[in-house]
């Protein structure tokens, strides 16, 4: 067993070494005491006696040094002494250090934090059961314009019934629904977000409620009891976490609901807003769950073992089709079915900006290791003779090398650790100022991340530390050692490898300069569009009247009238009007429709618009122009409201060259409206075209759910809580939801677009700053060393204007050429962003010029203040310096 012993020798040594030393000198001179002692014995003086017994013993420190190497790991004390080294070396340096781990920190951290919310939201298991074969459903409409068009109820009952190749089958409403939830134990109304959902979508996700139960087969029927799951968030804050909430009643539209279950804290789906779950098939009539044209719901299915995605999606077609070709009188009868993974259904358009920020933060991260190795580089120049004189006493290439890459581990692994520490505060924030971001729940940093951390570092010291051991691997011994000048201790070489990677890191900064300036511009075109009506000083709120308490429409219509009398009498408001959704709100929902004055179309056409119900003032509330015709007046009410206003855009498509104001339209059970007024076009999202809008008549009486809009000459913002008392005084129990102005409205469904501008604009500019400085650097490093040819050609008559344009050009060379890389390669990633860019071309003139102006204009900056000082020299001061 003596590789035991050797091993805990061994262990001895590198933990108590200078214990062990002591032992091993006593030893040795223990034994040395010895030979003298048996030498004098022998009749030898003792001091021929001592010099015996060191010729017969040997050199102690040979043996010393021998004993060593057989029983200690000589590759860890040598790792720990270029670690005190390295430790001692950067300590006379602490403003290069500083900066160099400050630079190291900004790279890794960024790209730390991005690389969790990456990997959090696209490459991270959704957090259900097998989440692989969970599958979102949707149907491919017969007319080719929705490929991924969400599911009629009818069509849903088909697949469930008949399809083979899922285990589990759940629907869902396709919008997020709200419930007033009355006031109880002195709380006020409040409006909540809600998702009805099938009895089985919590089995088919493999999800548990973390208290109670979830529903039942039998919960799911119009004549069962109404029951509801709450979110762990509603029930910790409305209910103060009370468990006995189980069981109990709460009110949600005026109707009494069980509590059944509470969900665990990270369940959020469909969205992170919902709040409560109730069962669908309990909630919506049964003739909206066996429409086949009805599109409103979404469908979500668990895949059996071994069936393949193809299997499925064509299995379900075949359904679709034949149904299709059962309806072919009806247009809005699917023909195909369509399937999509429901991780890539969750995380929508929100892959592409995400992948681009991290490209961004790994330029920033390359820029930072380009600077620090410059850095190393030109701190490698500054130590050449010492180094040179270290090998001619014998020091090995590799030990060097191994100091060298030692020094970069260290400033690596102390700009990681803080990198670290700024990833989690930009991770906090991101979650806070983000949380409508999909799958904003799983974003955390975990032990995964940690180990992109010492990748991250370990990448960065190899980097930086061979580059700058690199340059100083072809130096010569003698002529570093017989070099005085400081103009020869550099060297050419190493001065133009700092120039390359100057060159490296300004072509990085103007692609994320350009990539980040068209992504600006593209935001301000979209914040600046025309939405078609007025934005300033208007304030809107929605609400919804509870079925269960206005089941008249007369009900209906008493109480919008009332409510606008009162809010028009406000002092200060301008105007006031009800309609559906506001632009900027929202598709909502369309309908098809037929033209009575038309001929039938051919089968399998169809024609559609989105609808809308508004109040006779809702257009002037807003300033819609109105371009032909009329608008409703108080007398289009109840029974009597059978007209309809269409857009300008419905005109242009359905009434090419006819006047259509008179024309008849067959919708809402194929009743006919009179159109008799054309107003201007809206957009129901700001990045989104015009579509084809119609208008009817709100005292119609059959909504409920509407938006209020509110105008004033002043702050909008101030009649918020009035309203709010006026709607509390005509119903206790009505909440008022979503109180924003338009312009907030605006801003709330821009803020991707603002996001993503203003995160790639910051990345920028502190790559231009890093680039500034590294530029600074080079120019100011390359004055230092040629102070002596400054002073000599000053000496011989040289303008001083010839000297700073000298410096200053030179300085500039590699500004230049970083410039025109950057510009190539902005080319192809402005390309790679067209999808994300609005009203602007991917090669914007404008952008291009602006980033070169700045780049330029920084450059120069930067290469001014060291070509000045260059050009001020007095050449007998800098003769007498070297």
């Amino acid at each position: 067993m003596r590789w035991l012993e050797k091993i805990r020798m061994r262990l001895v040594l590198l933990l108590h070494r200078g214990r062990e030393v002591q032992r091993l000198d006593a030893e040795l001179s223990f034994h040395l005491e010895q030979q003298i002692a048996e030498n004098i014995s022998a009749g030898m003086s003792p001091v021929e006696a001592r010099y015996a017994a060191r010729r017969a013993f040997g050199n102690p420190t040979l043996l010393r040094e021998q004993a060593r190497e057989n029983w200690s790991w000589n590759s860890v004390e040598m790792v720990l002494q270029n670690i005190r080294i390295g430790i001692r070396t950067l300590a006379r340096t602490p403003g290069f250090a500083f900066l160099s781990i400050l630079v190291i920190a900004i790279g890794i951290g960024a790209n730390v934090a991005l690389f969790t919310v990456v990997r959090s939201v696209l490459l991270k298991p959704l957090p259900f059961k097998d989440p692989t074969r969970l599958i979102r459903l949707y149907e491919y409409s017969s007319d080719d314009k929705f490929p991924f068009n969400v599911v009629a109820g009818g069509i849903f009952g088909e697949w469930k019934k008949l399809s083979h190749s899922f285990s589990d089958l759940a629907i869902l409403s396709g919008d997020e629904g709200e419930y007033n939830m009355s006031g109880a134990n002195g709380q006020l109304p409040e409006r909540v977000r809600a998702v009805e959902c099938s009895w089985d979508l919590f089995p088919t996700l493999g999800v548990e409620p973390a208290l109670g139960r979830s529903f039942t087969a039998e919960d799911d029927q119009p004549s069962a009891n109404a029951t509801v799951v709450l979110s762990w968030g509603l029930w910790k804050r409305r209910f103060g976490s009370d468990p006995t909430i189980l069981n109990q009643t709460i009110h949600l539209n005026a109707k009494p609901y069980t509590a059944i279950g509470v969900m665990p804290p990270w369940f959020a789906y469909p969205e992170q807003t919902v709040q409560l779950w109730t069962p669908l098939y309990h909630e919506e009539s049964a003739e909206q769950m066996q429409a086949l044209d009805s599109h409103s719901f979404v469908a979500v299915g668990r895949l059996k073992p071994g069936v393949t995605e193809n299997q499925a999606v064509t299995e379900l077609s075949l359904i679709t089709r034949r149904l299709h070709d059962e309806h072919l009188d009806n247009p809005f009868v699917s023909k195909a079915a369509n399937i999509r993974l429901l991780l890539e259904d969750i995380i929508g358009d929100i892959k592409g900006p995400l992948y681009m920020l991290l490209a961004a933060t790994g330029c920033v991260l390359l820029i930072a290791c380009l600077n620090v190795a410059n850095l190393l580089v030109a701190r490698a120049a500054v130590r050449r003779r010492e180094l040179a004189i270290r090998t001619a006493l014998g020091s090995s290439r590799l030990r060097l090398l191994g100091e060298q890459l030692m020094e970069s581990f260290i400033l690596s692994a102390a700009g990681g650790a803080l990198g670290l520490v700024l990833a989690y505060a930009v991770i906090q924030w991101l979650v806070s100022t983000r949380q409508d971001m999909s799958r904003a729940e799983a974003i955390h940093i975990d032990s995964s991340v940690v180990v992109f951390t010492l990748g991250l570092i370990f990448l960065c010291a190899v980097f930086a530390g061979l580059i700058s051991s690199v340059s100083a691997s072809g130096d010569q011994i003698l002529s570093s050692l017989q070099e005085s000048s400081r103009y020869h201790s550099g060297g050419h070489a190493r001065a133009n490898l700092r120039k390359l990677l100057l060159s490296a890191e300004v072509g990085l900064t103007v692609v994320l300069l350009i990539t980040a300036g068209l992504l600006l511009k593209s935001y301000e075109r979209l914040r600046s569009s025309n939405l078609g009506c007025i934005t300033n000083n208007v304030l809107t709120m929605r609400f919804s009247l509870p079925e269960a308490q206005y089941t008249q429409p007369a009900q209906r219509v008493n109480f919008f009238e009332t409510l606008l009398e009162r809010v028009r009498n406000l002092p200060g408001v301008q105007a006031a009007g009800f309609v559906t959704a506001v632009p900027g709100q929202g598709y909502i929902g369309d309908n098809g429709f037929a033209i009575a004055e038309h001929p039938p179309l051919p089968s399998g056409q169809s024609q559609y618009a989105i609808f809308r119900w508004a109040d006779p003032g809702y257009f002037a509330a807003l300033g819609i122009p109105v371009l032909g015709g009329e608008t409703f007046d108080v007398g289009q009410r109840l029974d009597r409201a059978m007209k309809v206003i269409v857009s300008d855009s419905f005109v242009r498509r359905y009434f090419p060259g006819e006047d259509p104001l008179g024309k008849h339209l067959l919708t809402h059970g194929n009743k006919s409206y009179e159109i008799i007024g054309v107003v201007g076009d809206t957009r129901f999202l700001i990045a989104q075209p015009a579509q084809p809008i119609m208008y009817f008549p709100l005292y119609a009486g059959s909504e409920n759910n509407e938006t209020l809009a509110v105008r004033s000459t002043g702050d909008v913002s101030q009649f918020a809580l009035p309203i709010q008392k006026i709607v509390q005084q005509l119903d206790r129990d009505l909440p008022v939801s979503d109180i924003l102005t338009m312009n907030q409205l605006i801003g709330k469904s821009t803020v991707d677009a603002s996001f993503d501008a203003k995160i790639l604009l910051a990345f920028a500019v502190l790559s231009l700053g890093l680039a500034a400085v590294g530029l600074f650097g080079v120019v100011s490093y390359m004055v230092a060393q040629r102070t002596t040819e400054i002073g000599i050609r000053i000496a011989l008559g040289a303008r001083r204007e010839s000297v700073l344009s000298l410096v200053l050009l030179d300085g500039l060379r590699p500004a230049f050429v970083g410039l025109a890389l950057g510009i190539i390669a902005s080319i192809v990633a402005a390309q790679l962003i067209r999808s994300m860019l609005y009203g602007i071309r991917p090669l914007d003139p404008i952008v291009f010029l602006f980033v070169i102006a700045i780049l330029l204009s920084v450059s120069s900056a930067a290469c001014v203040i060291p070509a000045w000082r260059a050009s001020r020299l007095d050449p007998m001061v800098a003769l007498r310096a070297e």
